[in-house]
């Protein structure tokens, strides 16, 4: 007797507890919360430091694998002092900043001393003054750098013009040319710069202001020389101008030689030669 095969698929399996989940290979485990293993280790405790800053107490936490340099990080933000002027006391004992406090033997409840570094402090202020110049420095190159290329375009096309297709400009604006950059120089040359990257940026914009003046220098002199006749158009206009000098003074020969003839004999003779 034949069975009749029913239609219906089997029940799937209920889905594990939310404590638990499936591996790829069908296994049933227990669920890991996330970012933990099996070697995970313990979470470091926290512990608390009570800091002696002249009157004042300050307690502070923080982990005790952390390094004073922390602390005194911690620290600037109450005191406003900033960590390289800070000096902190462990037993007496004043501790680098990158030394841990595990190591020196800071526990829970440990009490320091912060002092204030009057020689680093110095030292900081005259490091930001000397950046602050050098910054103001840089600025200065640049801005003067600005105005020399804008010289320099025109000394450039002047030398083109004038050593290059033997054009003639005003001399005075050449004058005003050297007289400006020679300006750029006094500016540069103001500007007080310690060893570093802005003193070797002025030293490239001294050089440029003196290789455009001497530029300029030479652009004078070519100007200053007389126009030679060796042009053809030149030749023409002094062939032309002979011409017509020769012209004037050969009709000027013409018309006096008869009258200077005639008038050198006397009268009374021409009339006796003609009665003979």
């Amino acid at each position: 007797m034949m069975r009749k095969r029913s239609n219906h698929s089997p029940a799937p399996p209920p889905p594990p507890p939310a404590d638990w989940e499936v591996l790829p290979g069908g296994m049933l485990v227990q669920k890991r919360l996330a970012g933990t293993s099996p070697d995970a280790a313990p979470p470091v405790p926290a512990i608390r430091l009570r800091i002696k800053h002249g009157l004042a107490h300050h307690e502070i936490y923080l982990s005790s694998q952390s390094t004073f340099g922390e602390v005194k990080k911690i620290l600037w933000e109450k005191t406003g002092l900033h960590p390289q002027e800070q000096r902190i006391l462990f037993k007496e004992k004043e501790r680098d900043s990158s030394a841990y406090l595990d190591t020196a033997g800071v526990k829970d409840g440990s009490r320091m001393v912060l002092e204030e570094d009057l020689t680093a402090r110095a030292k900081r202020l005259l490091e930001m003054r000397r950046l602050a110049q050098a910054e103001r420095a840089a600025k200065s190159v640049a801005a003067v750098a600005v105005d020399v290329d804008g010289l320099v375009s025109k000394v450039s096309e002047m030398e083109t013009a004038v050593l290059g297709t033997g054009m003639r400009v005003a001399e005075k604006d050449v004058v005003e040319l050297i007289e400006l950059l020679m300006a750029q120089l006094v500016k540069l040359d103001a500007i007080a710069v310690e060893e570093g990257e802005a003193k070797r940026k002025r030293g490239i914009q001294v050089r440029r202001v003196q290789r455009n003046v001497e530029k300029l220098d030479q652009i004078k002199l070519k100007n200053s020389e007389p126009i030679h006749s060796s042009s053809p158009y030149l030749q023409k206009q002094q062939q032309r101008q002979q011409v017509v000098v020769t012209t004037q003074w050969e009709m000027f020969d013409a018309v006096a030689a008869p009258a200077m003839a005639a008038s050198t004999v006397p009268a009374g003779s021409r009339i006796e030669w003609q009665l003979l």
